[in-house]
């Protein structure tokens, strides 16, 4: 049956009674797709490929994370309603990239249709003389009676407060009031403190594959052969994989929608939101092959089609599994499917059934 292929109107989530496999009208770019350079202006291009895509402003704002004003803005190329250049700029790219055209195009033309002329230098006006602002002075002379006023009262408290000097004492009286003070003072020791802990010396370091090297013989490909199937062991075991904390292994446990491919025509490798989050699947040829608006729990089951590539926002969003066992999270905003096949696969676990 035919994929999913990517219409954003699906972005809003439905009850699980509508939430189908019913086709989806698919459109392909090659029969008069519109272009960067079509129109008037690089809006009306976007907006005659956003109504070619049979999308409306609210499921590009859905996708892209841009305000549906700004869409909307940017199409009319009403620049008094746009934030600032660099972040409009940003916003034609993503723009463009989700509806399968040149960004970097439409960025050359967004500049071209509108050039920049906040560089230009500003002349002052004839006859006009520049002038200091008068508040500067008097807050400049208000600071320095302040600290004056501050320096002048620290003399004066030092002057009141100076002590007289001390009585002269006879050498006699002086020795006999020492005496007496001290045969008074009695000075209680406490216990003797403890010895101080010595340093101790870090644990040497070692470099990793060293203990399989020299237990292999000082073979660099046995070492790495060992290495590959205690990992191997670790996965079957359930280890948790301390990078991504995950449980390497575990089984997969329907949370949400299923999407994409039925388990026929599936490649084996299954993708689980961990938190909402967009998922755009491309071509080799850069076509979109679906974009769609993940919940937290759906999951979406890439089919056995060659050259598809996962385009994320957020890699660490989305777990992978292949053949219904865990293998890691996605590490990269852009991953080819076929990499997210293991070289030696663990055997296929049945489906559960979605709850």
């Amino acid at each position: 049956m035919p994929l999913d292929t990517g219409n954003v109107r699906r972005l809003h989530l439905v009850a699980d009674a509508d939430a189908d496999d019913t086709p989806v009208a698919v459109h392909h770019p090659s029969i008069d797709a519109p272009s960067v350079e079509g129109g008037a202006d690089v809006g009306m291009a976007l907006k005659a490929a956003r109504e070619f895509r049979g999308l409306n402003t609210q499921d590009v704002a859905d996708a892209t994370r841009i305000r549906q004003s700004y869409i909307e803005a940017l199409e009319d190329l009403r620049f008094e309603d746009l934030p600032s250049r660099p972040f409009t700029i940003g916003y034609v790219r993503a723009y463009a990239g989700l509806l399968g055209l040149d960004a970097e195009a439409a960025v050359a033309r967004f500049k071209n249709d509108a050039p920049d002329n906040d560089s230009a230098e500003l002349r002052a006006p004839v006859g006009v003389r520049r002038e200091r602002d008068p508040r500067l002075a008097l807050i400049f002379a208000g600071g320095l009676l302040v600290v004056g006023a501050i320096l002048l009262w620290n003399v004066a408290q030092r002057a009141i407060t100076k002590e007289e000097p001390p009585a002269q004492v006879a050498p006699a009286a002086a020795s006999t009031q020492v005496q007496a003070h001290a045969s008074n003072t009695q000075v209680a020791l406490g216990a003797p403190l403890p010895a101080p802990v010595e340093s101790t010396t870090p644990e040497p370091y070692k470099t990793p594959g060293l203990d399989d090297a020299a237990a292999n013989g000082g073979s660099v490909d046995a070492a790495k052969a060992a290495a590959k199937a205690r990992a191997e062991a670790e996965a079957k075991a359930g280890i948790v994989d301390p990078a991504n904390q995950v449980a390497i292994g575990s089984l997969f446990k329907p949370k949400g929608q299923m999407l994409g491919a039925t388990p026929q025509e599936a490649s084996g490798v299954l993708i689980q939101a961990r938190k909402a989050g967009a998922l755009t699947v491309r071509r080799a040829d850069g076509a979109i092959h679906m974009t769609r608006w993940l919940s937290t729990g759906d999951a979406y089951r890439a089919p056995a089609t060659p050259g598809l590539i996962l385009d994320v926002v957020e890699p660490n969003l989305f777990d992978v599994y292949y053949n219904g066992r865990l293998t890691g999270r996605l590490t990269s905003n852009q991953t080819a499917v076929a990499k997210l096949i293991p070289a030696t696969p663990a055997p296929a676990v049945p489906a559960a059934k979605p709850q």
